[in-house]
């Protein structure tokens, strides 16, 4: 699946976002504060974004469900309809530009929009490509039963089950070889 590279930074963004809640990171909220919200501004690198305040943060953390809801959608229909709902929201202005070193791509956010509005639209955007493209089986969910974090499933034939193969996967692999070695002693 060919995703431009906006499209892809917006879908980093959105897991990322999505995988802060802490029911997904097992740690306390990292968006608990302003100076969290700073950080994962600067982890993402989220372009056009002043001075951040407490109700900015309550609106992020609005859009991180909103986010974890498409996720969790049972069907194409159903992530549609929230997509619509996230991006209508934001009231989008799709805006070409060219800045910090990439191509032109495709901004969604007016200019000067919250950043709340800011994730909803590009992120939105992002995971509406997925499921124009028909493929929103590739929004899934850590299969380590100790983990559930998003991520979304680029490989060739979608056959990702892992957030990480070199913890998750590589952690129940090494469980499953020892229960295999165990009984084979036993």
């Amino acid at each position: 699946m060919l995703i431009p590279h906006d499209t892809r930074i917006a879908l980093d963004a959105v897991v990322g976002l999505v995988n802060t809640t802490p029911e997904e990171s097992g740690d306390a909220d990292p968006l608990a504060d302003v100076a969290g919200l700073y950080a994962f501004v600067q982890q993402y690198s989220v372009s056009g974004v002043g001075s951040l305040g407490e109700e900015d943060r309550k609106a992020v953390l609005a859009v991180r469900q909103r986010f974890a809801d498409v996720f969790a959608a049972p069907d194409p229909r159903t992530a549609a309809e929230l997509v619509n709902g996230l991006v209508a929201s934001a009231g989008t202005t799709p805006q070409l530009t060219d800045h910090d070193g990439y191509d032109w791509h495709v901004h969604y956010f007016a200019p000067g929009a919250s950043i709340a509005d800011h994730l909803a639209a590009d992120g939105g955007m992002a995971l509406a490509f997925i499921v124009v493209a028909g493929e929103q089986e590739r929004l899934r969910r850590c299969e380590a039963p100790d983990c559930g974090h998003a991520f979304v499933d680029l490989s060739r034939n979608r056959s990702r089950r892992y957030c990480d193969s070199r913890t998750c996967g590589n952690r129940l692999h090494v469980a499953a070889y020892r229960a295999r070695r165990k009984a084979a002693t036993n």
